[in-house]
């Protein structure tokens, strides 16, 4: 699998390179999407030219680049930051976390969760509660992974003690999976981030080697053994695409949908079930 490098504290022209080099534009594409000439572009990335805030925040709106990521390349052009990273829990971050509760929520009867750009869990709807359940006592599944004070969404999927074992589809599932992470990792060139992946891709591995895929799918067909019945789920990930401060920026919504009739009248059974 390819290898992930990172380079924080990166000098500015270093820094745009990088993220042009990981969107894969070349300096003309870059200049054009940005509205500016290639010579320019290929100064500001040699150094020859020192580039405005307005300029850095141009190139950050052409490439794509995260939240988290537009405030380093500021800093490392001497500019101080311009995005905000509240906690969910602040006050600041009441309306936020109203509409994610209403979007868990309105998914009942299925399972919804949200998850931090580590993919540490802080939502769940209680049909999430319902499906980490099915395995037995979810603090004791929480407790074989080792995922300590944070429950960890992607370590519970990879570990060998963890989700996997009622996975009947784990070898088509996984490639798809790591491979998001992987990208993710890789986009966000932080290193604590790049660390945690080359950990869930250490659980991943140690049943052998990983199937990749040439395209990922916008959801990830899931089957869970129950023990009596297997459940077919389809996971779909979506995230605040305009949102203006970090941790808004960085959250990701995961909604399980029923993939044939049995599942679909299984959550629908069970709505009025709480979880242990």
């Amino acid at each position: 699998m390819q290898t992930i490098s990172h380079s924080e504290g990166a000098s500015f022209p270093t820094a745009l390179s990088q993220w042009r080099k990981i969107r894969r534009m070349s300096q003309l594409e870059l200049a054009l999407t940005a509205e500016v000439s290639q010579r320019h572009i290929s100064w500001l990335e040699t150094g020859r030219s020192e580039p405005s805030r307005n300029m850095i925040l141009r190139l950050c709106r052409a490439l794509e680049i995260p939240l988290r990521n537009r405030n380093n390349l500021l800093t490392s052009a001497g500019f101080a930051n311009l995005y905000r990273a509240n906690e969910l829990s602040a006050p600041a971050m009441e309306s936020v976390r109203d509409v994610l509760h209403t979007v868990l929520d309105s998914h009942m009867p299925y399972p919804a969760l949200v998850v931090d750009r580590f993919w540490n869990i802080k939502m769940i709807n209680d049909a999430i509660g319902l499906l980490f359940s099915l395995g037995g006592d979810p603090d004791k599944l929480w407790q074989a992974v080792g995922s300590g004070d944070q429950k960890n969404l992607a370590l519970l999927t990879v570990h060998p003690k963890g989700l996997r074992r009622h996975i009947n589809n784990y070898e088509q599932m996984i490639g798809p999976f790591i491979q998001r992470l992987q990208r993710e990792a890789a986009e966000s060139l932080d290193s604590k981030q790049i660390d945690l992946f080359r950990e869930f891709q250490e659980f991943a591995e140690d049943g052998g080697p990983i199937e990749m895929v040439d395209e990922i799918l916008p959801f990830i067909p899931l089957e869970i053994n129950t023990g009596n019945k297997t459940l077919k789920l389809c996971s779909v990930i979506s995230n605040f695409g305009t949102a203006q401060d970090i941790t808004s920026h960085e959250l990701r919504i995961e909604t399980f949908y029923p993939a044939d009739r049995e599942t679909k009248l299984f959550f629908h059974d069970h709505k009025s079930v709480k979880p242990k």
